[in-house]
């Protein structure tokens, strides 16, 4: 996969609550944690992360507060709230029916 490949619609906040179901992170840290975990194959820009961020705090799915960052710097940190979590398994459950479907059709001779 290129590593500029847009993302679906909707993957990158399934991208970023499974992030932070892994731990609270910085907007930073929350780019460079999915792209270790997908093998440097997906990078998030800044003008993507950003909005998706507020997006999910406005839903209620992630809660942010300010802190410090391991380099010092003043960094606002998310968390996944329990409606986050609970949005996290519901579209981790569709994502798989979805790959499930699209192998399917790939698989079609």
């Amino acid at each position: 996969m290129d590593s500029k490949a847009e993302l679906l619609q909707g993957t990158l906040d399934l991208l970023i609550l499974k992030t932070l179901a892994l731990g609270p992170l910085h907007g930073w840290g929350v780019s460079k944690r999915i792209r270790q975990l997908s093998s440097e194959v997906l990078q998030i820009g800044q003008g993507s992360l950003y909005p998706a961020l507020y997006r999910l705090e406005d839903r209620g799915w992630i809660e942010a507060e300010w802190g410090v960052s391991p380099e010092g710097r003043k960094a606002k940190f998310y968390r996944l709230t329990a409606d986050g979590r609970r949005q996290l398994n519901s579209e981790t459950e569709s994502w798989r029916v979805f790959s499930l479907a699209v192998n399917h059709i790939l698989r079609a001779t």
